[in-house]
């Protein structure tokens, strides 16, 4: 990952609000939501949304896909593993033995294309 994108995807998500749009969408995994539904499930108007989901989108942080009349937003997963990687590949300067215990341990895999099961923090709805 380049630099330029790694910084596109931080401004799209300095947004506390888009920032909550993205964990619902990762919470959802490759379902997705309907517009509608996130916004109803975050409690913001519809006009507001859609200045949010835009800007994600175009950060590429989203994904749509038209559905009849309605548009499914969908958490652009591998590109969230992407950022993840380029944050931690030059961990401990090549040796991650050395801080294996400070990382908390991920419940979701890159080969998951399920959401992740429940934890404390992400309960099942």
């Amino acid at each position: 990952m380049e630099r330029d994108i790694a910084t596109a995807i931080f401004e799209s998500l300095a947004s506390g609000l888009r920032l909550e749009i993205y964990r619902l969408l990762v919470k959802m995994g490759t379902s997705g939501m309907v517009a509608g539904e996130i916004a109803s499930t975050l409690h913001v108007p519809s006009t507001n949304l859609s200045f949010h989901l835009k800007a994600l989108t175009h950060a590429k942080m989203l994904t749509v896909a038209q559905e009849g009349r309605f548009q499914r937003y969908r958490a652009n997963l591998p590109l969230m593993l992407e950022l993840i990687a380029y944050l931690t590949a030059e961990c401990c300067s090549g040796r991650p033995e050395e801080c294996a215990d400070l990382r908390p341990i991920s419940l979701c895999s890159v080969a998951d294309t399920v959401p992740c099961p429940s934890t404390p923090e992400n309960p099942e709805p």
